[in-house]
């Protein structure tokens, strides 16, 4: 995504059918998506939710925990060899493992006013780029593969895309999830870095709808609706 100095007070987007031809055109006020593009927010929400992903279960087991006996491996002195006080140390192979990883929590927290105003920032960085597309509907008659990809062909989609829906469709993933670079999620879980992660994304008008309602409450009151231009 760019860095934009001088952002447009609108953005346009043209909503495709499934042949591929421009039934209608949205032009949607900046200020709807916050005004602007609020980039440490963006770095934030993609740090938090890398972090949330983290296991943290890495572990080493420090000299105590190794299984060795207390004794001594040789007496201090006489044997001309260094002094050793136990085989479980650091120095010795098999021993413990200084200041190793230890089991830890990760995760990271934004607040819900963060969270939608990340998303926005996301969607709108999008869209300045040209890589948000809006199909007024999804719905292959023969749930084929093949079907799905001519109708990514017909508006433009080449590359790594999401596609948004207004609910789970296991139906429409089922025949999705074969091409390359290919994710899907529902409007209710969308987030700033699956919008930013994908190259494109795939809107169906019903799920943008929603995304840009949620949207409108991270840019405050007064935030305006979305006509069709």
């Amino acid at each position: 995504m760019n860095r934009y100095n001088n952002i447009p007070e609108t953005v346009r987007i043209p909503v495709y059918n499934m042949a591929g031809e421009t039934v209608e055109t949205l032009d949607l006020p900046v200020s709807l998506f916050g005004g602007k593009i609020y980039a440490d927010l963006l770095r934030q929400a993609v740090i938090t939710h890398e972090a949330n992903r983290r296991a943290g279960t890495a572990k080493t087991k420090t000299r105590r925990e190794v299984a060795y006996g207390g004794a001594k491996p040789w007496p201090q002195k006489g044997t001309g060899n260094a002094r050793a006080g136990s085989r479980g140390s650091p120095l010795w192979v098999g021993g413990g493992v200084a200041h190793g990883p230890k089991v830890r929590d990760y995760s990271k927290k934004l607040n819900r006013k963060m969270r939608k105003r990340a998303l926005a920032s996301a969607i709108l960085g999008k869209a300045l780029d040209g890589e948000v597309k809006l199909i007024d509907t999804m719905e292959p008659a023969l749930h084929k593969t093949r079907e799905v990809a001519q109708i990514l062909k017909n508006i433009g989609v080449e590359r790594s895309f999401m596609i948004v829906t207004p609910r789970h469709d296991p139906l429409l993933w089922r025949c999705t999830r074969n091409i390359r670079g290919a994710s899907m999620m529902a409007a209710c879980e969308l987030n700033a870095y699956a919008v930013l992660k994908a190259r494109e994304v795939v809107f169906v008008r019903e799920a943008f709808d929603a995304a840009v309602d949620g949207c409108a409450g991270a840019a405050g009151e007064g935030a305006e609706t979305v006509e069709a231009g």
